[in-house]
């Protein structure tokens, strides 16, 4: 057992995938932001272990779970968790890419999913601004050249500070939490056959077809980029509520846990009684 609860490996889709899981009550599934693995979760936990069974699993390629060598899918991956763990249906909270792979698995296996709570979202197949996709070509840059530092660090100004803030204004706990969780990401190995697979048309296409209770949540100093997401996802799912949060950016769980909490507790708490 650690901080977050106990933790093990899982043999899923012929991989093993590392898994903590805490507290019981209603399962619920926490997907990671992709800057970050499942020990993002970690200010969240004490408010809502006494409610939910919480599945935290850290995604293939971050954390303490490998990259296979074939072909993979996020979303297949954690249907094949939930029936390991013998659940049928979860909530689903997904931070950021944690987000995305949550949507492909709502569209994917509508029947796995209670209910969503995207955090932070950026959806695939929708135009990035030029700010992103600047922000895009200088990773790819420092990652060719080595530069992990420096890497980490255009990811903690993009995803940790925003737009709207200076380091020096940001928690350095936060600063420090995500650029281990970064920089570890970072370092796992790629073998030559991995390859994403993902949905197609992508989820951005097929908004309209997710018939389920939908929570979204937005700091409100996070980029363009999320602020917009954010609004067509409230606009096109049919049963989505969106909330926004002051005072903290991208990482919204880790900057404002009990806000989060306490939106996310009451929500699901609606919805199942």
């Amino acid at each position: 057992m650690d901080s977050l609860g106990t933790y093990r490996y899982l043999e899923i889709n012929g991989e093993p995938l590392f898994l903590r899981e805490h507290g019981q009550g209603i399962p619920t599934l926490l997907l990671h932001a992709g800057v970050a693995d499942g020990r993002m979760w970690a200010p969240q936990l004490p408010g809502l272990g006494d409610k939910l069974r919480l599945i935290i699993p850290d995604l293939r390629g971050y954390g303490q779970s490998a990259i296979p060598n074939r072909p993979f899918a996020y979303h297949e991956d954690m249907a094949a968790l939930l029936d390991a763990l013998a659940v049928p249906a979860a909530w689903v909270v997904g931070v950021s890419f944690g987000s995305r792979v949550g949507l492909d698995l709502a569209l994917a296996y509508p029947g796995r999913v209670r209910g969503l709570v995207l955090i932070s979202p950026l959806l695939d197949g929708l135009n990035t601004s030029q700010a992103l996709a600047s922000f895009d070509e200088e990773e790819e840059r420092l990652l060719e050249s080595g530069d992990l530092a420096a890497a980490t660090e255009l990811n903690l100004r993009m995803w940790v500070d925003g737009p709207h803030r200076s380091p020096d204004q940001v928690d350095p706990g936060v600063r420090a939490a995500v650029a281990r969780m970064q920089m570890d990401a970072f370092q796992v190995p790629v073998p030559e056959e991995a390859h994403v697979s993902r949905l197609t048309p992508p989820a951005s296409a097929r908004l309209h077809a997710i018939a389920l209770p939908t929570l979204i949540l937005v700091g409100e100093l996070d980029v363009e980029d999320v602020m917009e997401h954010a609004q067509v996802l409230a606009r096109t799912i049919p049963n989505a509520r969106l909330e926004r949060i002051p005072a903290a950016a991208h990482m919204l769980s880790m900057e404002a846990p009990q806000a989060v909490n306490k939106l996310l507790a009451k929500f699901v708490g609606d919805v199942e009684r």
